[in-house]
């Protein structure tokens, strides 16, 4: 609701952006950010015994959480808008997202934070891709 609150007092017009995919994207960007950064944390709780085989899950949530926070926070400027800057940063939110998720399903089964983080990034990638493909 923030999100959505913050786009309608944008005293600019934000042109023909579809304000329902930015909207999505935000809020799952914001939130995947922090789903990262809570696995990344759970992962180093683990057992020490764990966490030579979570090394590169931890590397790849921290990688993901930077990313998306980023991504997010340039979401949500408007004014001075460069669409290549945009779907480049969209692009790269995906890939990591990707990674991470993709990192994250192989302990799944293991560990329930690395399961609820790959939806987390499962979701936010297919929220940028949502958006990327509404950019003109």
């Amino acid at each position: 609701m923030p999100v959505t609150e913050m786009l309608r007092t944008y005293p600019a017009d934000l042109g023909d952006v579809d304000r329902e995919a930015l909207t999505r994207c935000i809020e799952e960007c914001v939130q995947c950010a922090q789903t990262c950064t809570a696995c990344a944390d759970a992962c180093l709780s683990e057992a020490d015994d764990q966490l030579p085989m979570l090394r590169k899950c931890i590397r790849t949530n921290e990688d993901c959480a930077d990313i998306c926070a980023t991504t997010a926070r340039v979401l949500s400027r408007h004014t001075g808008y460069d669409a290549n800057i945009t779907r480049t940063l969209l692009q790269a939110c995906m890939t990591v997202c990707k990674s991470c998720a993709d990192e994250c399903e192989q302990h799944a089964s293991q560990h329930e934070h690395c399961r609820v983080c790959a939806e987390a990034c499962r979701r936010c990638e297919d929220a940028c891709r949502e958006l990327l493909g509404t950019l003109g």
